[in-house]
């Protein structure tokens, strides 16, 4: 009874967490990534077998109409900077994780949140504010157009508002 308890509030608590931690939730770029969600890690990866980092981002933006290469450096050098206060659903985070330059990267997802393709953990959502990220994050790239943006990962509120 405790074990079954226990896995009941686990999993309640990653629905939550998931769920409510999405900002755009709505949005065909959010149900892409809620459809690689816990997809194990592999280096070169880049389909639902296994994806690692930029594979992962390579992957969802294709599936919104959006080619990125495959390889987080190549993608940090395309589109516009934006500062971490300006953030938005869709925008690419960058981290320096091996002391050599931007080596991962994930979508930006709202509420200080990113979806990434971590080694230890598969697909996940991860939180900027976690000590690992804030000490290795570099920067942010907006690689979609604001119409782009309200097509693929704006929610239904932000679409809502548009005139």
């Amino acid at each position: 009874m405790k074990k079954k308890l226990a896995a009941a509030f686990l999993s309640l608590s990653i629905i939550l967490a998931l769920g409510a931690g999405s900002a755009f939730a709505d949005s065909k770029m959010d149900q892409v990534i809620d459809r690689t969600i816990g997809t194990r890690y592999v280096s070169g990866g880049t389909s639902t077998s296994g994806f690692d980092c930029s594979g992962f981002t390579m992957y969802v933006f294709d599936k919104v109409g959006i080619n990125l290469p495959h390889q987080s450096g190549s993608q940090f050098k395309m589109g516009k900077t934006v500062s971490r206060s300006d953030l938005r659903s869709g925008d690419l985070v960058f981290f320096n994780t091996s002391g050599r330059g931007i080596s991962h990267v994930g979508i930006y997802v709202g509420n200080d949140k990113f979806a990434h393709a971590s080694s230890s953990k598969g697909v996940t959502i991860s939180s900027l504010n976690d000590s690992y990220y804030v000490n290795r994050y570099v920067g942010a790239k907006r690689v979609m157009s604001s119409d782009a943006y309200q097509d693929t990962a704006a929610d239904s509120q932000d679409d809502d508002n548009v005139q």
